[in-house]
């Protein structure tokens, strides 16, 4: 079976190399689509209360983009790896042709820090619950028209036909690679073939992601676009275990960002921003930070006066956000970042340490939450697909047993990539790390409680 699945895989693999114009075309189309659903809606008047995802061109973008463009692209990658990326993303798109047209500068140094993927989800996540871009066209145009600008200026400045921007800069890579960790499928690369393999040989591949192909593992990295597909030999699309990459792979000295990427930001900065909306202690702060300021005397913070690229300003439909919003939302989500990946941190940290292994098992150990950063990351962004649907009559009565079922899912995922990577310990060192791995997960699903039934 595995291997007629294989050489299916293979051939698509090989049938993306060949039809690379075909793919490129289709790049476009989405780019034109991007555009539309983009710029257009932020020109239009805000719409009414019996305005619907059909008959608004601006609800119809909001449910494109928020209610099914990112929470499906993300279940893309856990599914296919980084195809979209390779096939279909208009920023990766944009970036290669304007590098491709522009002058060919080298990839600075300082532009190679790991860290940026992780400071551009973080800051980019802030920054979008403060001028509300899930809910307003303009917000979207800022951020998505922003990211998508500072793509093709670095495309511009950097590279040769290469993708600079997504391989360090995008603010989604990072959550990207990870995810993609868990993709069922990859392009595997024999490196003895490879050197072995005798002329003539395919072409060599334009690898705009600048990976070193020959020395590749893993799908984290790989845009998955099939351009090295056959190359000496060597690269083939196969399927593979969900848990392969991270039981075997896992483990490297270069994962630090990918843990502070996954406890802070995909898992306790995300949680926080989709929450915070209905959180009765989020009321609770910012109460206390009012009462404060009005004993003290200072009111110009609860002025609602800030310009809405600054933070969200639509009086008209009575939604506008004070300064103390803004300080409210900046320091709830900052706490909730560091408390809940702390948290989540410290279990994994006394779970190896109890059982004497090393920091680096721990941030190995850590990597098999994914699953559930995933899951999380799904029902988050969901939520705006079932309201946006629900404004339109359907009542979607199963959606609270699906979202139970995801959880109770990614959980045993995760519990089951913990059990694959304590099996090289002694069995008595075990029980320790599966144990702070269950924690983490308990109080993961315990968040999410809260958000869907508790509150």
């Amino acid at each position: 079976m595995k291997a007629v699945l294989d050489r299916r895989l293979s051939a698509f693999g090989d049938a993306l190399r060949r039809h690379a114009g075909l793919i490129r075309r289709l790049q476009w189309a989405v780019v034109a689509f991007y555009a539309v659903l983009l710029v257009i809606p932020a020109f239009l008047p805000l719409p009414d209360s019996q305005a619907r995802i059909l008959s608004d061109l601006t609800l119809f973008a909001q449910f494109v983009f928020w209610g099914i463009w990112w929470p499906f692209v993300l279940l893309s990658v856990v599914l296919f790896g980084r195809l979209w990326c390779g096939l279909l993303c208009p920023e990766g798109a944009l970036s290669e042709w304007a590098s491709r047209h522009g002058r060919g500068g080298g990839v600075p140094r300082w532009m190679r820090w790991s860290g940026w993927p992780t400071l551009g989800f973080l800051l980019t996540t802030l920054y979008g619950q403060l001028i509300s871009v899930y809910d307003y066209a303009q917000a979207a145009l800022l951020i998505l028209g922003g990211s998508t600008l500072a793509a093709m200026l670095v495309g511009w400045l950097y590279g040769r036909g290469k993708r600079v921007w997504c391989r360090y800069l995008c603010p989604v890579s990072g959550v990207f690679a990870l995810l993609a960790k868990l993709a069922p499928m990859h392009y595997r690369v024999d490196e003895q073939r490879w050197r072995e393999n005798a002329p003539p040989h395919l072409p060599p591949p334009n690898c705009a992601p600048l990976l070193d192909i020959r020395r590749m593992c893993g799908a984290s990295a790989c845009h998955a676009c099939g351009r090295c597909s056959g190359q000496r030999d060597a690269v083939r699309l196969i399927a593979r275990s969900g848990c392969e990459e991270i039981v075997r792979f896992g483990n490297t000295p270069d994962n630090r960002w990918d843990v502070v990427l996954l406890l802070y930001g995909v898992i306790g900065l995300a949680t926080g921003a989709f929450q915070w909306t209905i959180s009765p202690w989020f009321i609770a702060l910012k109460q206390r930070l009012a009462e404060w300021l009005v004993v003290h005397g200072q009111l110009w913070p609860l002025q609602a006066d800030a310009p809405w690229w600054l933070l969200t300003h639509y009086p008209q439909l009575n939604d506008a956000f004070t300064w103390l919003d803004g300080l409210s939302i900046c320091l709830y989500l900052g706490a909730g970042a560091l408390l809940l990946g702390g948290a989540l941190h410290l279990s994994l940290i006394a779970g190896g340490a109890l059982a004497g292994q090393s920091r680096s098992f721990v941030r190995h150990l850590a990597l098999c939450l994914v699953p559930s950063g995933a899951a999380g990351l799904f029902l988050g962004l969901s939520s705006t697909t079932v309201k946006l649907l629900r404004y339109e009559g359907l009542q979607l009565l199963w959606v609270n047993q699906a979202r139970a079922a995801l959880l109770l899912l990614a959980g045993a995922w995760s519990l089951w990539l913990g059990w694959r990577v304590c099996q090289r310990l002694p069995a008595r060192q075990r029980l320790s790390p599966i144990s702070g791995l269950l924690l983490a997960n308990t109080l993961l699903g315990y968040c999410w409680w809260l958000q869907f039934w508790g509150w």
